[in-house]
């Protein structure tokens, strides 16, 4: 069973994208944010402080994790309306290095697009509100973008909970 949320922006788009319209455009979304590698790593964005709450603080590296970046990165603040202020970074490289970055998520997504892996004749159903992720590792700032796609065919044969793509889409990147 496929839900959408039904929430119009004040310009009257409807939240969620629809297979209907193509390509899939989006009006919110969640997001969330990671550092590796990083001392003291704050990221402010739509009004919520991510990353540690010391400037002292080291994230360990993505090597130390269990599981891939694709495993690992998420986003936990969902229905962020389209679009808050920049994303605000502030932390140090493991060389020690101070970096402050205004990340424009605005501008990355100003087309709206969601961004994934489906062909359009593969798609089958809505697609949700997709997930942006920021992620900060060493000098490196990454965005992307993660879309639950239904899929006409299981993605892993023989697997009846396997008819979705949930690609992690590298949209934009910078490194400082």
């Amino acid at each position: 069973m496929t839900t959408k949320q039904e929430v119009k922006s004040p310009g009257g788009d409807v939240a969620g994208a629809e297979t209907a319209q193509w390509p899939l455009r989006f009006v919110q979304h969640s997001f969330g944010a990671h550092c590796f590698d990083t001392i003291g790593c704050r990221i402010l964005y739509s009004g919520f402080t991510h990353g540690v709450d010391s400037i002292d603080v080291v994230s360990p590296p993505l090597s130390s994790y269990r599981g891939t970046r694709e495993q690992i990165l998420s986003a936990g603040h969902i229905a962020r309306r389209n679009f808050p202020e920049p994303a605000r970074v502030i932390w140090r490289s493991k060389d020690g290095t101070s970096h402050e970055a205004d990340v424009d998520i605005g501008e990355i997504f100003k087309d709206r697009l969601v961004l994934h892996n489906v062909p359009r004749e593969e798609v089958l159903g809505d697609v949700g509100d997709p997930a942006i992720i920021l992620e900060v590792n060493d000098r490196t700032i990454n965005v992307y973008m993660r879309a639950f796609v239904s899929t006409r065919s299981l993605q892993v044969p023989g697997n009846k909970y396997s008819g979705f793509r949930n690609d992690l889409v590298l949209a934009w990147t910078k490194t400082y």
